[in-house]
């Protein structure tokens, strides 16, 4: 009865964690053009970086990585 309790509570714990992450870049499916858009804070006001993927599997960043961003993608 202790451990099952234990065990929920653990499992309860790391999904508010998980939840409260920030987001992460996907990867950029294939024959895709991808652009990920990276911003200061969760405003998406202030963009502080970008990275650009091609058809070709070319890629191209500037700026900062950040755990706010928003994620674009179309068909070649």
């Amino acid at each position: 009865m202790i451990r099952r309790l234990l065990l929920a509570t653990v499992l309860a714990l790391a999904a508010v964690t998980v939840s409260t992450a920030p987001a992460q870049a996907r990867a950029c499916k294939y024959n895709y053009t991808c652009v990920t858009v990276f911003y200061s804070d969760s405003t998406r006001t202030t963009v502080v970086g970008e990275k650009y993927e091609d058809c070709t599997g070319a890629v191209d960043m500037w700026g900062v990585r950040t755990g706010y961003l928003e994620f674009y993608e179309s068909p070649c």
